[in-house]
């Protein structure tokens, strides 16, 4: 397959002078190394690694320098609890210029009637659902009944009572084998220890959602939250019949869409597929595929407004007014065509990066993808996750292990591995360069095997790479990336 050139998503806007980027840059890593010098070779050792490997972390992404710089400003100086107009703290006036950009550019992209952009993350994000769900259903109706405008009021007994139905209500959302994710009421997280948790699965032949078997579920366990959304599954969900189950049984839906939020915004997935008009709440990142700043979004329906801006002092600290700000640059980037554009390339090249690997006898969960992932099954090849995401990074191919539905090999050494292609994209790559990228991966991963435990057997760690095959994989990588080169024009002295 030829390669298919892509325009390079890093380059600065053509009215912004390369050069005057590149000096931006250059000047502040002087001011960080003069006081710390550790930190400025360690930002200048990320760009250089980043720039020499294959990046399919499918989480990852590169921002661009308008939002990088963003970031870097005194912005970041001003305590701003409360909300816009409303804070506690006087001089606030810049911070509720930028969240208020930052919101009303949510807003239109995501065509969401509200939009609350503190979040310092994706667990943010869906802690602040979480209790504003909480709150909406659970709380209100309860100081309601107890005569009691707001928990202030209630007494010790009251309180206590309250808080127990707060803590003990029921939430159903993926398995994380089939691609879940922690913050979606697993015990390691948070979550997890607030909710009742039960977990829907997919199809054990196909790997697919299985709607019939989430109603099914749905009607025995009688959430309050249904939750839908994954960090790990490679298609699409129709959003339209997750509603209907969550109506069915009376429950909130919740749909956390932080991996494919920017295939929402470029328009890649419309009608049934887009979770925003059917989800009473949304939560997402505004990196990965939005490629924005580290950081989250909370959009809901109105009726849920009042209790999620009450996010901060609930259960985030301070806002970040610099990272809101880069925020409101990313968001604005989305707005533009050329991100519809790139949102499609994402998918055509996952397609190809899917197709590339199945050609060559790879085994794919799902059989392929519908998104900006690929989720591999590297027991064909004898191998645990672990291994393989070793030995690909020994190659410069930088994935991460993740587990597959029934995984034999349970969470940390896993069975599978997880490919993403929005970082790629935004770097240029084509569907003929992700093919290549395939036959790469299958190279090494064909060439490894796994070593001897000292115990005897094999180890689910050690693995032993063919002579030669690592170098001649790095050289290949380097060929490519030489094609599409990160941040082009950026210089840092």
């Amino acid at each position: 397959m030829a390669s298919q050139h892509v325009e390079t998503q890093t380059k600065p806007p053509a009215s912004v002078d390369a050069d005057a980027v590149s000096a931006a840059y250059q000047n502040a890593l002087r001011v960080i190394g003069a006081v710390e010098p550790t930190v400025a070779g360690a930002i200048r050792s990320e760009l250089a690694d980043q720039r020499a490997s294959l990046k399919l972390i499918a989480s990852e992404n590169y921002a661009s320098p308008a939002v990088l710089l963003t970031m870097g400003t005194w912005l970041s100086d001003k305590y701003a609890e409360g909300t816009i107009g409303h804070r506690f703290y006087a001089g606030c006036q810049n911070i509720d210029t930028v969240e208020q950009a930052a919101a009303d550019h949510a807003k239109a992209l995501f065509s969401s009637p509200h939009a609350y952009v503190q979040p310092h993350s994706g667990i943010d994000a869906n802690l602040v659902a979480f209790w504003a769900i909480l709150t909406h259903r659970i709380e209100a109706p309860a100081l309601a009944d107890l005569g009691a405008r707001n928990v202030d009021e209630l007494s010790a007994d009251d309180w206590e009572t309250l808080r127990q139905r707060l803590g003990n209500q029921r939430a159903l959302g993926m398995s994380l084998d089939a691609g879940g994710h922690l913050t979606h009421g697993f015990r390691p997280n948070i979550s997890g220890k607030m909710f009742h948790q039960a977990s829907y699965g997919t199809d054990r032949d196909t790997g697919l959602l299985d709607y019939a078997d989430v109603r099914a579920r749905a009607h025995e366990f009688r959430p309050l939250i249904l939750i839908a959304g994954y960090s790990a599954y490679p298609r699409k969900i129709n959003f339209a019949i997750m509603r209907e189950i969550a109506d069915e049984v009376g429950a909130t839906l919740l749909v956390d869409m932080a991996h494919f939020a920017g295939l929402v915004a470029g328009k890649v997935f419309i009608g049934d597929f887009d979770p925003v008009p059917f989800a009473h709440v949304t939560t997402t990142t505004t990196h990965k595929s939005l490629r924005g700043p580290r950081g989250g979004v909370v959009l809901c329906q109105p009726e849920y407004a009042e209790a999620v801006d009450r996010g901060c002092p609930l259960v985030l600290g301070g806002p970040l007014g610099h990272v809101i700000a880069a925020k409101a640059v990313a968001l604005a980037e989305a707005r533009q065509p050329s991100f519809q554009r790139y949102a499609r390339q994402i998918t055509d090249n996952a397609v190809a990066l899917a197709d590339g690997l199945l050609s060559r006898g790879a085994r794919l969960v799902t059989g392929g993808t519908d998104n900006h992932l690929v989720l591999l099954d590297v027991g064909t090849f004898g191998l645990t996750g672990r291994q393989a995401e070793s030995a690909l990074l020994d190659s410069g191919i930088v994935t991460n292990r993740n587990s597959i539905p029934r995984d034999p090999n349970g969470p940390w050494y896993t069975s599978g591995i997880r490919l993403g292609t929005p970082a790629l994209t935004t770097r240029g790559f084509g569907p003929g360069d992700l093919d290549r990228v395939a036959e790469l991966i299958v190279g090494v991963l064909s060439a490894t095997s796994p070593a001897a435990a000292p115990s005897g057997g094999a180890s689910k760690a050690k693995y032993v790479i063919a002579d030669g095959v690592a170098s001649k994989t790095h050289a290949a990588a380097e060929e490519l990336l030489a094609r599409h080169p990160l941040y082009p024009g950026l210089d840092l002295g």
